[in-house]
């Protein structure tokens, strides 16, 4: 089983340039289901509707997301009862949308997708490695294949989590940072791990927003209002071989488009 995991889309000029690489990446990879992290997909901060169709249409079969999910708020009841739609899994009870989820290939391969955010320099959620346990045996009734998009800051709570999940689960994958790391590797026991996938937007930027409003609020140390780069976009994806019978992986191949 080949899956496409493309790392954060940031606005519409993410969006475009996955239009403009996907249908080949997908007939190149002979790629069984594509997931993408949307968290940044709709302006650069939150997910809505439309723009979770506009991806949907794309070819993307699951979106995970992360702490800017919760942005649009006026969009937020609509987005987190798309059944394509993650939300981070070790928020408290009580809070909508769902943390992992298991979806069908076209072939009939069921995958199981969990969400988590990580807590150093972040938000003060439930242990992601608890709530991973609790998780994981969810969706191992229904599947041995389960990736896992760890949405966090840390370098070090990322590699943590994917040693902790080693052997239990088919991936771990790094987001949030929108810089791609070149540690894609395979650990012990068949579980995939890379610290962060990336991110699918402006190169030509700090992590997706305008480099001159970034150095501005570095200097200043004001408030700023953000916008979105468009110049020099690129796609930022691991490719990821599954034996679907174990659910261990056998390779995980970073991408960069263009190179």
């Amino acid at each position: 089983m080949n899956i496409l995991f493309i790392g954060d889309i940031v606005g519409r000029p993410g969006r475009q340039v996955l239009a403009q690489n996907l249908d080949r990446l997908v007939d190149k990879h002979q790629v069984d289901l594509v997931v993408a992290n949307g968290e940044n997909a709709a302006g650069g901060f939150g997910l809505t509707a439309e723009v979770v169709r506009e991806l949907r249409d794309l070819g993307v079969d699951a979106l995970t997301s992360g702490n800017h999910i919760w942005d649009k708020k006026e969009a937020l009841e609509q987005v987190l009862a798309d059944p394509r739609v993650l939300r981070p899994g070790n928020y408290p009870s009580g809070v909508a949308g769902r943390g992992a989820a298991v979806f069908t290939t076209p072939a009939g391969q069921r995958v199981g997708i969990m969400n988590l955010e990580g807590r150093v320099f972040m938000a003060n959620l439930e242990c992601p490695f608890r709530a991973a346990d609790r998780l994981v045996d969810e969706l191992r009734r229904e599947t041995t294949v389960i990736l896992v998009d760890f949405h966090a800051e840390a370098t070090s709570e990322k590699i943590a989590l994917a040693h902790y999940l080693s052997g239990r689960v088919s991936a771990v994958l790094g987001t949030h940072t929108h810089v791609q790391t070149a540690d894609e590797r395979l650990l012990a026991g068949g579980t995939a791990f890379i610290t962060d996938v990336g991110m699918t937007g402006s190169r030509d930027s700090v992590i997706g927003i305008r480099k001159e409003i970034a150095i501005e609020k570095f200097l200043k140390q004001i408030p700023m209002r953000f916008e979105i780069a468009k110049k020099d976009c690129m796609l930022n994806a691991v490719l990821l071989d599954i034996d679907e019978n174990s659910g261990q992986a056998r390779a995980i191949t970073r991408i960069l488009l263009p190179a």
